[in-house]
């Protein structure tokens, strides 16, 4: 379905490695995106459509914060500052002694600048405390006003999801939020600086491709590189440098899988630990694709590794991207997920190779994201709106491998359907492409009329 390897002269080879897009999504945790550029001021909502509020509109230190019916008032007015602070009443939002365990209760206290009055809202609608790496959460998940508000491990849930102002009433990340971090590949042709790249687009994450066995139960880049001391060290270093971050995604289309080459979920699972603690990692992505993936066997050995995984480290994104047809993807994988106990923060689909030229990839992109939408919901029985925040598109900008178009305006159309659902993840393959074609290999131009990073640049918009 989606044959690219090295040389091959296709104008959207979508990976040396894969075909593969990666996932991710994103959302609170330790080091994404500071909250909005500047101050903004207005109610805080949640759980039953009800607001933050400061208990009896008291100012003393220590005043429990709530949920309760929205009313307007002054202690439900809460300036979301650039400098990660949440401030109502000229006070702060702070955790109780700067508490990390679960069920640390939340508190209205005297601004200080301290690590438990640092506060980020991410594009998947958490607000996170970096310092203890847990979310804002309605204790209990009740909606009942006066329902005291703590921080908990995030979990995804409808409970420790808020819309926070800045400026237009969502929690909107500055550009290079974690949402949009678009796939690198640094094994073959000329990839692009990454710090061109952030310096043109605003983008600050990229999802760095890919992560394969190199024969063994051991991770190699493309299986071949070390992880330590090679280009794509190198490459992680020079966006760390500039303020930003990056994916490792595990996969692709080529090469030997790991989930294919190591015998057990444990051994798999400790192939997937090596690079998280290779690099002190705060996500992943899993790029589902090639024939070992058809095996029940892999797809449960997967499954039980990304289990261990998300278990051994707490906070820890993990994302899943792989293909799906005009009406949404095969839900094998996503069942086995839901009924083993795992919960991953994307399901992200690429949208593409569908098949023939002429076709609206925009139109047929919402169509099969509904459709993921749908297998999500009836997998893990979530709500619409849970749904399309645990989902993901991942595009091909430019002409793909059967000869498809996806434009700039398709990018658009993505984009608006992205923000209006509150997606977790929307990305593409890759910034390696996204520049005019100069007679360059296979896998570095997208082979349409285009300004460099124009694609990029539409994406790096998504406000989550």
């Amino acid at each position: 379905m989606r044959g690219r390897f090295p040389g091959e002269r296709v104008p959207a080879v979508r990976s040396l490695l894969g075909a593969g897009v990666a996932a991710v999504l994103t959302a609170g945790l330790t080091g994404s995106p500071a909250l909005g550029a500047a101050a903004a001021t207005g109610q805080i909502t949640g759980l039953a459509g009800k607001c933050v509020d400061v208990a009896g509109a008291n100012t003393a230190n220590g005043t429990p914060v709530q949920l309760y019916d929205c009313n307007g008032t002054n202690a439900q007015q809460w300036d979301v500052g650039s400098d990660g602070s949440v401030k109502a009443l000229g006070k702060c939002l702070d955790v109780t002694s700067a508490g990390t365990a679960n069920g640390t209760a939340v508190q209205l206290w005297e601004c200080n600048g301290s690590a438990a009055q640092r506060w980020t809202v991410t594009a998947a609608h958490d607000i996170v405390n970096p310092q203890a790496d847990k979310c804002l959460d309605v204790t209990g998940n009740s909606s009942a006003n006066g329902t005291r508000l703590q921080i908990w491990t995030c979990t995804g849930a409808a409970n420790q999801k808020w819309t926070a102002p800045t400026g237009g009433g969502d929690p909107t990340p500055p550009a290079g939020a974690m949402a949009v971090a678009p796939y690198l590949y640094n094994g073959w042709g000329s990839p692009p600086s990454p710090t061109t790249v952030m310096n043109a687009t605003g983008v600050k994450w990229f999802t760095l491709a890919f992560v394969l066995s190199n024969g063994y139960c051991n991770p190699q880049w493309d299986g071949s590189r070390p992880l330590a001391g090679g280009v794509d060290q190198q490459t992680v270093n020079t966006v760390r440098a500039a303020g930003g971050d990056v994916i490792p995604s595990f996969g692709g289309w080529s090469g030997n899988k790991l989930e294919s080459s190591c015998s057990s979920a444990g051994e798999l699972a400790g192939a997937y630990q090596k690079v998280i603690n290779a690099y002190g990692l705060k996500a992943i992505d899993i790029d589902i694709e090639a024939d070992a993936y058809a095996s029940a066997t892999v797809q449960q050995r997967t499954v039980d590794a990304l289990k261990t995984v998300k278990a051994n480290n707490p906070g820890l994104k993990v994302y899943v991207t792989f293909g799906t047809g005009q009406n949404g993807p095969d839900g094998s994988l996503i069942g086995k997920a839901a009924a083993s106990g795992l919960t991953v923060d994307s399901w992200t689909i690429m949208p593409f190779d569908f098949g023939g030229a002429g076709q609206n990839m925009g139109a047929l992109t919402v169509s099969a994201a509904e459709g993921l939408k749908n297998t999500v919901k009836s997998a893990y029985g979530y709500s619409d709106d849970q749904a399309y925040r645990h989902t993901g598109i991942s595009s091909m900008n430019g002409i793909t491998d059967n000869g498809e178009t996806v434009t700039v305006a398709d990018f658009r159309t993505i984009l608006g359907y992205a923000q209006q659902r509150h997606l977790a993840r929307l990305t593409f393959w890759s910034v390696n492409r996204d520049r005019p074609c100069t007679g360059g290999g296979a896998d570095t131009c997208s082979g349409v009329s285009q300004q460099p990073w124009d694609y990029t640049k539409v994406f790096a918009q998504y406000a989550g």
